[in-house]
């Protein structure tokens, strides 16, 4: 105080302005009692405050022991750092203290304790936190909550201290987070209490509950620290676009490395909130590798993310197309290991075969391809390149059943009436017509949408499995041993398809049948047009067989005396037989005398 009255010069001084004083008046109140002798109560709510303005103040032992700057540190040390809920009020009241509360190690100090504590055996635990009610009806008042604990029968979560933990600044609780990480907390705890964290600064992030917050009875219950720092859940302030980028900007640097440390859902809806706040692009590139590592647990509600930019798209096609990408660069490195299990075929899709871990995360992700294709085909803008390229990005393993892509393909068709007949053609190569079901072929075949070409080779596969069919079906008949086996596996495949298929399956037999009678009755027609056809050719070649055997005929030409014997021949015939015969002789007798 007496330097800044001396710089100021001013004789007349009789007022001193002192603004940047951290802690404010409060903290200056409390030093001004320290140095006239008055008792200062020190707790967690102050402690921050007046140990800064301590500071600021220059109240060190150089001038007196036991000096203010000694006792605030005293308390911080041996009091707050020892105690779970004040050193996370200390923490909240560092707030506004930046940059004295970094500075003096405060926050530094406050978050490494909250680490250690957060790690600790949920066993052990006998501080009172949040996250947990008390078994009490009524809630815990200040003093009582300050040396109570757990009951020793009660059984702690392992996310007790989610609630706690998310009342903080985001500066804050990365500062918490990153110090538990290096403590050697399991990934899947520190990815819920991102999510947590999440839920409740990001409004509507999370539209469904809460992914891991404890249960409904603990959420309900509003004392502990948050009628002390944060008030009640209503009591929040709504989080300004600036602020909101920041939090999804510090929430992606540190979500886990592991894959499911966090779900691909909260992973998506957090991207598309990076989207929309125009966060950095290296955190959104960094964010789009992390979902295509999951990309197999997608859902289409969260794949369904707006596109953004202007004259483009309802939906951003070009963010699914990089997220596939990076799904299949991920699949083709681990699939290169050989002892690949990921988490999400043990635990999140039960039943699945180890071994053939790529094979049903690529299946799975053709299923969500091929809807997502069907949902942004009817957006007129969409162009045929872009469909195009999102369909063909899979391998042809990848499906087995292609008639999620002859949806998508026929309505994207019927969104877009405009396209050429050379657009249509190009359009229908992104399906194999032999991988149609036999719902999907009748369909097909009744489609006026499709060129013609396609709807033959829908035809023609169609005939093909028919064929099959039957011979199967007689193979089944006669009792062939060899054919036991695909009965079982039919039944099976039969029990797992969708109940539509199911549904049509009465009436495709039924079809079957009457093609197999309309086959039938062509063969047999066939066969007697073929019996007429050749009964026709032997009568020809009758007829025609005189004709080729007359050219004795032609001597008769050099006999002046027998031209008149051409008419009326047919009456001849019959009658004059002798004389032809004798006339026939008389030339020869006639040849022998002349010679």
């Amino acid at each position: 105080m007496n330097r800044i009255i001396y710089q100021s010069r001013d004789i007349e001084l009789n007022k001193v302005s002192i603004d940047d004083l951290p802690g404010g008046p409060d903290a200056f109140e409390l030093a001004a009692k320290f140095c006239y002798g008055v008792a200062v109560d020190l707790t967690a709510t102050n402690i921050s405050g007046l140990r800064c303005a301590a500071e600021y103040l220059e109240m060190t032992e150089d001038l007196e022991e036991g000096n203010l700057i000694f006792k605030t540190e005293a308390f911080l040390s041996y009091v707050v750092l020892s105690s779970w809920r004040d050193s996370i009020v200390v923490l909240k009241s560092c707030e506004k203290l930046s940059p004295w509360a970094e500075n003096l190690q405060i926050v530094r100090r406050c978050s490494e304790s909250i680490a250690w504590k957060a790690c600790a055996n949920p066993k052990g635990i006998r501080w009172q936190y949040t996250g947990k009610a008390p078994r009490s009806v009524s809630s815990p008042k200040w003093n009582e909550m300050k040396d109570s604990s757990p009951s020793r029968n009660s059984q702690v979560p392992p996310d007790w201290w989610f609630e706690d933990v998310s009342i903080l600044r985001i500066d804050h609780f990365v500062r918490v987070v990153t110090a538990i990480k290096v403590k050697g907390m399991r990934y899947e705890l520190i990815g819920a209490a991102i999510i947590h964290y999440a839920a409740k600064w990001l409004p509507g992030l999370i539209k469904e509950g809460l992914d891991s917050a404890p249960d409904d009875e603990n959420r309900s219950w509003k004392g502990g620290l948050h009628m002390i720092v944060a008030g009640t859940k209503e009591d929040l302030q709504p989080v300004q676009a600036k602020d909101q980028r920041m939090i999804v900007e510090s929430l992606i640097s540190i979500i886990p490395q592991q894959k499911d440390s966090v779900s691909c859902s909260f992973l998506l809806r957090l991207l598309r909130m990076a989207n929309m706040l125009k966060v950095a692009p290296a955190l959104v590139t960094e964010l789009e590798k992390r979902v295509g590592m999951q990309f197999e647990q997608a859902t289409l509600a969260d794949l369904l993310i707006p596109c953004y930019s202007k004259n483009e798209t309802m939906f951003d096609v070009d963010l699914v197309q990089r997220l596939l990408e990076h799904f299949l660069v991920q699949e083709q490195s681990e699939g290169s290991s050989p002892s690949r299990q990921s988490f999400s075929d043990t635990k999140m899709y039960d039943g699945a075969q180890r071994g053939g871990g790529n094979t049903n995360a690529k299946m799975r992700v053709a299923r969500l391809i091929d809807s997502y294709l069907t949902e942004v085909s009817r957006d007129r803008s969409l162009s045929l390149t872009k469909f195009q390229v999102l369909a063909e990005a899979l391998p042809e393993s990848a499906r087995t059943c292609d008639d999620g892509l002859y949806r998508a393909v026929d309505s994207y068709l019927k969104a877009h009436p405009t396209l050429t007949e050379h657009e249509r053609k190009r359009l229908c190569r992104v399906m194999d017509c032999t991988k149609l079901s036999i719902d999907a072929c009748m369909h097909a075949a009744q489609n006026e949408r499709l060129p013609l070409r396609i709807v033959v080779q829908v035809l023609f596969s169609e005939q093909v499995k028919i064929s099959n069919a039957i011979a199967n079906s007689t193979l089944k008949e006669a009792g062939d041993s060899h054919y036991q086996p695909l009965v079982s596996n039919r039944k099976t495949l039969l029990e797992g398809t969708p109940q539509s298929f199911q549904e049509g399956w009465a009436s495709a037999k039924k079809d079957i049948n009457t093609l197999k009678f309309e086959l039938e009755s062509v063969k047999a027609k066939y066969l007697e047009l073929q019996n007429d056809m050749d009964t026709l050719q032997r009568q020809f070649d009758k007829v025609t067989k005189p004709k080729q055997t007359s050219a004795w005929s032609s001597g008769w030409k050099k006999l002046s005396k027998l031209a008149k014997m051409n008419e009326g021949h047919e009456h001849e015939i019959g009658s004059q037989g002798p004389n032809v015969n004798q006339t026939r002789k008389t030339p020869r007798r006639w040849r022998k005398w002349s010679t």
